[in-house]
């Protein structure tokens, strides 16, 4: 359980298996990192099993929800097969992320308003399975509004916008007034992509802020400081803004 205005930290395991399966085999260990960042303080693991499996794997899916004690967010995208998945192995939470098969990650929010007739049963049904249901959104009062209108007790703003503009103010300010609202409808706020130790103060910062998910910089920075070091780096900027 959280700490109260504890910010937590969802370490997002990805390219851990990303740089296993440039050559095959089980080095380095997804499931090896996911331990060294409970090891490290973190408060949960992030993990998107892609429809082109191009990191995760089903298999790191089922070893993850049987071998780590953290909570498990399960990022997917809309589709029947994986509500399948997610039904098979209830994580303790399910992330609806947009995705296609080009992009290089993901980019940009779902079009949780757009999509409203598609999401609503899925939502229904991870929910009834016992899996709290997030929706990756744009920070846009339009998408918060639909995110409220699915019903789901979460929302994670993209923070991908923020982050490659160098920190904006007018970005952050875009992120504080989307907190604020989902917040304000009763909505748990989470928020994510492309933080860094230079740019995560001003969004750690957002008091209505419950999780930060952050893995493409952390396995990256792992490189020169190990990954324990990397995550407790993070975890001590984050409690620096919050006070």
């Amino acid at each position: 359980m959280s700490r109260p205005g504890h910010l937590r930290l969802g370490v997002n395991i990805d390219h851990v298996a990303t740089i296993r399966n440039a050559r095959g085999g089980d080095h380095p260990s997804p499931i090896r990192a996911a331990h060294a960042a409970a090891a490290a303080g973190a408060d949960g693991i992030t993990a998107h099993l892609r429809e082109d499996r191009r990191h995760m794997t089903d298999a790191d899916i089922a070893r993850l929800v049987a071998e780590i004690d953290l909570p498990l967010n399960l990022e997917m995208a809309a589709t029947d097969e994986m509500l399948a998945i997610a039904l098979t192995h209830r994580p303790h939470a399910a992330c609806i992320v947009p995705e296609r098969r080009a992009e290089r990650t993901t980019e940009g929010g779902l079009d949780a308003a757009g999509k409203h007739n598609t999401l609503l049963p899925m939502v229904g049904r991870l929910h009834d399975a016992g899996i709290r249901v997030s929706l990756f959104i744009a920070p846009e009062e339009r998408q918060v509004e639909a995110a409220a209108r699915l019903g789901v007790p979460v929302v994670e703003l993209h923070t991908g916008p923020y982050a490659h503009s160098d920190g904006s103010v007018d970005e952050l300010a875009r992120l504080e007034a989307a907190a604020r609202m989902a917040a304000e409808a009763g909505l748990e706020v989470h928020a994510g992509h492309g933080l860094s130790f230079a740019n995560v103060g001003g969004v750690a910062a957002i008091p209505e802020l419950a999780e930060l998910n952050i893995g493409h910089f952390l396995i990256g920075e792992a490189v020169f400081t190990g990954l324990e070091g990397a995550i407790r780096q993070m975890r001590a900027a984050m409690d620096a803004a919050r006070r």
